[in-house]
């Protein structure tokens, strides 16, 4: 099964950036959808934001103007430029991609183990 594995997340003051990208573990005949999700302390996973293969994208609220989704689809590769950032962008953010492995396989949600992200105040 494919998994998602991110990167680039760590420690940053508020009103600072940090860029996160996301890959697969192996290789994939097809991505469609793919997004960022975040998961703070006692909180639900939410969107934060998604990038069709086409390259349209959604962003939640909190996030519209700050953050920016971008993908590479020859690399099969996925951004967030998160800039502005504030304590309460501080959660664990998860890649998720709509995958086919192979050329016979069903579309799956693949998802990545999370990095941590980190804004002090």
């Amino acid at each position: 099964q494919v998994q998602m594995v991110e990167s680039g997340g760590g420690l940053v003051q508020a009103g600072g950036s940090l860029r996160l990208s996301c890959a697969a573990s192996s290789s994939i005949f097809s991505i469609n959808t793919m997004g960022w999700y975040r998961q703070a302390p006692g909180k639900q996973r939410e969107l934060v934001a998604t990038i069709t293969s086409g390259g349209s994208t959604n962003y939640a609220d909190s996030v519209k103007g700050r953050f920016t989704i971008s993908r590479d689809n020859a690399k099969n590769t996925l951004y967030l430029q998160m800039n502005s950032l504030k304590p309460e962008d501080t959660a664990v953010y998860y890649c998720n991609a709509d995958v086919r492995s192979t050329w016979y396989s069903s579309w799956s949600d693949s998802w990545g183990q999370g990095t941590q992200v980190t804004v002090s105040s």
